[in-house]
This record gives C-alpha cells, structure tokens and sequence, in this order.
C-alpha cells in the first residue's frame, strides 16, 4: 500500500535532542509576571510546579494546554508582551536538523505530503518562525500544534487532526516519525498509522507514559526515512 503522508514530531525528531534547565526555564517565564506581591522566585516556584501538573495531564489525560493555561494554573497575572526571555531560551533548541530540508523535497518528489503534529504549549507562530528562520515552512503541507487543539498526543484525535491537516483520510497509508514510544509510536499505532522511531531523546522519567509502542522502523539518521518508506 502506497503511503500518502509522513507526519513528523518537532522537538527531538526535527530538532537535536537538548536537556533542559527546567530551573532556567521557569525564572525566563517569571520575568513576565505582573502584579505579584512576592519575590521572583516564587514565581519561578510556582510556575515549575504549573507546568509539571500541565505536562502531566498531557501525559495520563491527553488534554492539551497554552502558555496561557500555564500562568492561570500557576495563579499569577503575566504580561504576553514580557514573554521575550522565554522564547529566548527556548530558540537554542529549536534549529531544525540539516537532513530535513532534503529528506522533504525527496518525500514530495516521490508524491508524499510532509506534515508536523507536535505536542506544546506554544503558540502557532513561534513553530511558523523557527521552520521560517531555517528555511523549511514552504515544504510543510499541513501541521497541527496541541495548544491549537484540545488533546494532545497519544490521542488519536490529535493524529486524525494531523491527518487533517495534510489532507488525508487513510491511517494506513500515513507514517508518523518521532522520538517518544508512547506519545509518537504507541499513539501514532494506535491511531492506525505506521511508526518511526528516532531513539535519540533522553526522555524525563516524568513525561514516559504508561505504555510503550514497538515502531514498525528505527531510524538513527532522518535521511534514512526515505528508503523505509520506499520499502514499505
């Protein structure tokens, strides 16, 4: 059966796999607290623990959440306009891997749509900026952001919104690549899509799920994908 579409994950699977300061990343995101009558550590406190219960609903209820929800959740007013130091330290991680480009043009030149399903908290506009710094959106036919979305993945409506998006209808002749066994390979399977796998995330304990898919492909390199699919 021919496939029509591969769907792809962002951060780990377009991107290198960072570790990050979670630390780092909430004092960021502090910065753009107003009204507060404390200090800004308490923000930064309040905002980790925020974003552990969102990421774990994500997790066990696959309910999907905005930067917005983050700051409501934690209980402090922000300012939208002061979230530059956020941003700023998330950019570092989000270049696109030099194999994507190519490996792109190659799938619509064997008459494959590209697509991206990603599971965040940010808005459409930073994922647009940073395929766009890097010279990729043109070749992206649909995609598809959880913050945009009420599930986030494993649900399979956060996959059947992908296929959505890229316009396709069959699960079956769609392939999904991420690096994640539960949110990217069990939900995309469960989904009825095949699944790639890119085993290079050092996943945080906190965000594995409670099962884990056997994917149909491992990739170490995402120029390979290619040749998998041709096979398939």
């Amino acid at each position: 059966m021919p496939i029509d579409a591969v769907i792809f994950d962002w951060v780990g699977t377009l991107t290198e796999w960072h570790d990050i300061d979670f630390h780092a990343e909430s004092l960021a995101l502090a910065q753009a607290v107003v009204n507060a009558d404390h200090e800004i550590e308490v923000s930064r406190e309040r905002l980790h623990a925020a974003g552990a219960t969102i990421w774990g609903r994500s997790r066990d209820h696959q309910r999907s959440a905005t930067v917005d929800d983050l700051f409501a959740e934690a209980g402090l007013e922000h300012d939208p306009s002061l979230l530059s130091a956020y941003y700023a330290f998330w950019e570092p991680h989000t270049f696109t891997h030099h194999d994507v480009r190519p490996l792109w043009e190659s799938l619509h030149a064997e008459g494959i749509k590209v697509g991206v399903l990603s599971n965040t908290i940010w808005p459409r506009a930073f994922h647009e900026s940073a395929f766009a710094r890097d010279g990729v959106l043109d070749l992206i036919d649909g995609d598809v952001y959880s913050s945009e979305i009420p599930w986030t993945k494993p649900s399979p409506l956060a996959f059947g919104a992908a296929m959505d998006a890229v316009g396709v209808r069959d699960p079956e002749r769609c392939v999904y690549v991420g690096d994640r066994l539960f949110d990217d390979i069990w939900g995309a399977q469960n989904a009825g899509l095949r699944a790639i796998h890119v085993p290079h995330s050092d996943i945080p304990p906190e965000q594995i799920g409670h099962s884990e898919g056997d994917p149909d492909a491992v990739v170490h390199r995402l120029e390979e994908i290619l040749s998998v699919i041709r096979a398939w």
